[in-house]
């Protein structure tokens, strides 16, 4: 009885954390179908009358979202690509390679993590205008080519590969970048996955970086464009949240279709939240 009573208040927890995560959602879905009275409504309107999907078309009109869904795919791709690129290049040095300082330099690039950052988002602004990149793709994609947790992480998942497989592979003659290609990455794909999905999501959620080094329409990411639907007069709740849906739809449909790959590559790296 006991065991079972356990199991009970477990799921019953585990059920009303579900639904406290859910119910934001729930709101933006039923917010982004009423009208501006529904939605300022107190206490909540919850029950639907009708179904306003005008305002997705409304929504979707009343900026360029077209071309910030352009520039959010353009720099989330090329972000994520280059970031998987060089961190499995460093992972690869900290795991199997021999040079000075490989000790130190790791414990550098950890200690870095702990540095928030907003702080360097004037130094980095300064040094992107001293090259002349404001308001470009270089300077939405650059910054961001390197991970130090990516690298961290695809390093512990690295790990695990036995150094026999290592000196098997350099005997039959392959050489340190075909080991790496041909055997560490496909034998890491799912954590490898899982690295590029979490960098796709933070990529594709940007606001701050890209609200900071863009002064037109024409290189503005989606997240940035959700500014368009608050002005000196107010915020239109309906639109701005059928826009949100906009954002996260690709999200949503993306991490339940890798799902898996996801729950593997943090299970087998040992890294949680």
């Amino acid at each position: 009885m006991s065991k079972h009573l356990t199991k009970l208040i477990s799921y019953l927890l585990l059920s009303l954390g579900a639904i406290a995560m859910l119910l934001p959602f729930l709101w933006m879905i039923i917010t982004s179908l009423q009208t501006p009275a529904e939605a300022l409504a107190v206490p909540k309107v919850w029950l639907l009358k009708s179904l306003h999907w005008e305002n997705y078309l409304q929504a979707w009109h009343a900026a360029p979202f077209a071309r910030y869904c352009l520039n959010s795919v353009i720099v989330t791709i090329a972000t994520t690509l280059g970031q998987l690129f060089t961190s499995i290049l460093a992972a690869f040095a900290f795991t199997h390679l021999k040079f000075y300082g490989k000790q130190v330099l790791f414990s550098v690039l950890i200690a870095l993590m702990m540095v928030p950052g907003e702080i360097l988002l004037i130094p980095n602004f300064v040094t992107l205008s001293q090259l002349h990149w404001i308001n470009t793709y270089a300077a939405l994609i650059v910054p961001w080519l390197a991970s130090i947790f990516s690298m961290f992480t695809l390093r512990q998942a690295f790990q695990t590969q036995t150094r026999s497989t290592y000196y098997a592979a350099r005997i039959d003659g392959a050489t340190d970048w075909q080991y790496l290609w041909h055997i560490l990455v496909p034998a890491n794909r799912p954590t490898i996955i899982a690295v590029a999905v979490l960098q796709l999501i933070g990529s594709w959620n940007s606001f701050m970086w890209p609200l900071i080094v863009t002064n037109s329409d024409h290189l503005r990411t989606l997240p940035v464009g959700l500014i368009e639907f608050t002005n000196d007069s107010g915020t239109n709740y309906p639109l701005l949240m059928a826009a949100t849906v906009f954002v996260m739809l690709p999200l949503f449909v993306l991490y339940f279709f890798l799902q898996k790959y996801i729950i593997a590559g943090i299970t087998k790296t040992g890294l949680k939240g």
